[in-house]
């Protein structure tokens, strides 16, 4: 048996961003850098594995935003689109940079990536990567979760018990849909806990969840173990608390590994950089600049001044110094840990999966090479997921954790202060309506269950957590307020047609085509 396990959580998420009416949306480049930065590279990583006869266990998080836009046929064809222009860029790129020494070998690199992903979308995967990670699941290398159906920041709609019911219910079944089984486990949007969430979780089947640090250490019994082992809530539920030593040392950009000034800088972007005339067919046909993904300088040092060439054999090698000096860390860890408790404990290291591959540019590299460490080069941590933890221990220390949050001061602050605490009086509003339209009409058909399931998608949309926490980081705030204001009157004018008996079928038709999520969304889930 090792002296302890590791859990390795990525919380894959984006806003639902889905806009056929615009030729080239801003938005969604989003979900397609993502996809090329993030979602292919770790898959690839993930595969090759299994092909090497590598033992890894990676818990996953895929929500179902995601899932649905990376199963949409629209943003599927526009992916592809967006990567042949990428691939066309790098071409030009790798003869712009010919005569210039310091640049090419990276120019190179960005084409021959880009090409890849084109091979992996298209080919390889047939532009479905959903079940691509599937398979994975199905063969006992991932464990993939469900979360709040469009990600709500549940502390925060728990005045109506109807509202969480439909953000883990939909879920759920969304979840059975896209991956042929139902969800063990259940990612909390921003690991937004609350007493009793855990009856709506366990109603719905799910065994576990995972809370922040402080969640499990003001639990209201004192955790025999801390966070080296997960606690049952009273209603059988196990909660999972994060360890902040594992995440800080890649969370923080000042302290941890992606700070590193070997590894390629986020900022400096030819989008940015080149002449205009030159850059204009890659950005958005307003002309305004965007990120392209080519990017040929590293970190250096803070600021955007002086920066060196990037180096990619110089930032793989550094990629692979800090999984091994996470691997030793941990395996430190668990040696201590070992020696005062009567079982092997278990480190939880939970990320946002976009730190690796879009922020942090090696962070998938950074993964292949700590699993691959993992297997061949020690004996005292093993890999694990939740299910086979709670399956070998399954005996855990009762009680309930405290309401809490990994956002900035750990409780609801980061999605209800100034800049967005108008958003709540409308979003329960709402709430209220819906509960009302599905208790008049818990059976419906034709164009009044069309009215409603619309009505129920809206509410979701509106409910996102992204919203909120965009306008408190004043990225794009317009586009935040826009999309949720968008949504709660699509709700509304929905409601009154609905207690009006006068649904305009146009306008319902017009509403599941633009926001086609949940297709076979349950809005009887509202119901008291």
């Amino acid at each position: 048996m090792p002296k302890g396990y590791l859990i390795i959580v990525l919380h894959a998420h984006l806003p639902f961003v889905r806009h056929p009416e615009f030729n080239d949306s801003l938005e969604e480049i989003w979900f397609y850098e993502a996809i090329t930065e993030t979602y292919i590279p770790l898959l690839n990583h993930f595969e090759k594995m299994v092909e090497d006869g590598v033992r890894f266990r990676v818990t996953m998080s895929m929500t179902p935003p995601l899932v649905s836009m990376l199963s949409d046929e629209l943003l599927q064809n526009r992916y592809v689109r967006h990567i042949e222009k990428l691939i066309e860029l790098g071409h030009r790129e790798v003869e712009r940079t010919r005569w210039i020494p310091a640049f090419n070998p990276t120019a190179q690199m960005y084409l021959r990536k880009f090409k890849e992903c084109r091979r992996i979308f298209v080919e390889k995967h047939r532009r479905n990567l959903v079940e691509a990670f599937r398979r994975l699941q199905d063969a006992g290398y991932l464990e993939i979760l469900t979360c709040g159906a469009t990600h709500g920041f549940l502390p925060l709609l728990q005045t109506e018990k109807g509202a969480v019911r439909a953000q883990v219910g939909v879920a759920v079944s969304h979840y059975k849909r896209h991956f042929g089984r139902a969800p063990r486990g259940f990612w909390l949007a921003e690991c937004g806990y609350y007493p009793g969430l855990d009856d709506v979780l366990k109603e719905f089947g799910l065994r576990y969840f995972f809370v922040d640090t402080h969640g499990i250490l003001f639990a209201d019994r004192q955790p025999r173990y801390g966070v080296f082992a997960p606690l049952y809530c009273p209603s059988g539920v196990a909660a999972f608390g994060r360890d902040m030593e594992s995440s800080k040392s890649v969370w923080s950009a000042l302290e941890g590994y992606p700070g590193d000034y070997s590894y390629r800088e986020f900022y400096r972007d030819v989008g940015f950089d080149l002449d205009f005339d030159y850059i204009k067919p890659y950005v958005h046909e307003s002309g305004l600049r965007i990120f392209t993904g080519i990017k040929y300088y590293r970190i250096t040092g803070h600021g955007l001044g002086h920066k060196e060439p990037y180096n990619e054999t110089a930032a793989l090698e550094k990629a692979a110094e800090h999984a091994g000096n996470f691997m030793f860390n941990r395996e430190k860890q668990a040696e201590h840990l070992a020696g005062i408790m009567d079982r092997p404990p278990l480190i939880v290291s939970p990320y946002d999966a976009e730190l690796f591959g879009h922020w942090w540019y090696e962070g998938p590299d950074f993964l292949n090479f700590l699993f691959r460490k993992i297997h061949y080069d020690q004996e005292n941590i093993k890999t694990i997921t939740p299910s086979e933890y709670l399956q070998g221990f399954p005996k855990n220390q009762i009680a309930t954790p405290s309401l809490s949050s990994w956002g900035y001061k750990g409780y609801c602050e980061v999605w209800l202060e100034g800049s967005n605490d108008w958003l709540y009086r409308h979003l329960h509003a709402a709430a209220r309506r819906m509960i009302e339209l599905a208790n008049l009409h818990r059976q419906a058909g034709g164009l009044l269950e069309r009215a409603l399931k619309q009505a129920a998608r809206e509410l979701l949309l509106a409910q996102s957590s992204d919203w909120a926490f965009i306008m408190k980081t004043c990225t794009m705030v317009d586009y935040a307020v826009q999309r949720t204001k968008q949504h709660l009157l699509n709700f509304n004018a929905l409601y009154s047609q609905i207690m009006k008996n006068d649904m305009k079928e146009a306008y319902i038709a017009d509403l599941e085509y633009r926001h086609n999520i949940f297709p076979e969304i349950d809005y009887t889930l509202y119901a008291d």
